[in-house]
């Protein structure tokens, strides 16, 4: 079983999609050229309430950016963190999350950070790791 398997439980998955409001998307700028534009627009299309976490945005999707994960007034009502960043910023990503009260991090196709995401879960938090949202929404419904 590959690692990043570990961290793809279909029930955790679906719960996610499924059950999940209020989606955090660290690195959702303004460009809509990135993928993480589409994936936050696809979840915001599915009723889900999205804030974006990006320094230079003011305002993504029609909704307020913050700078950091720790500006979000009342994170601890942060259901998934999207962890649109470089792997190697993954951890310091999922360690704000953990630190916000987030109840779960997902890490999308080749964002892979096993330590971050064992820390997560031994926090408590449920994580998704190098799956793509779209993908498996459409695989889960």
């Amino acid at each position: 079983m590959n690692m990043s398997d570990a961290f793809a439980d279909p029930d955790v998955i679906r719960r996610l999609l499924n059950e999940s409001g209020t989606w955090a998307f660290v690195g959702l700028g303004d460009n809509p050229a990135r993928e993480v534009h589409n994936q936050a627009r696809l979840l915001q299309q599915r009723g889900k309430r999205i804030i974006p976490v990006h320094p230079a945005a003011r305002e993504v999707l029609g909704e307020r950016s913050y700078a950091s994960l720790a500006e979000i007034p009342d994170a601890g009502s942060v259901d998934v963190v999207g962890v649109y960043r470089r792997a190697e910023h993954a951890g310091a990503v999922v360690d704000e999350a953990i630190a916000a009260g987030a109840k779960a991090v997902w890490l999308p196709l080749q964002v892979i950070d096993e330590a971050a995401a064992r820390r997560a879960r031994d926090a408590g938090l449920d994580v998704v790791m190098d799956r793509c949202p779209a993908v498996e929404w459409a695989l889960r419904r």
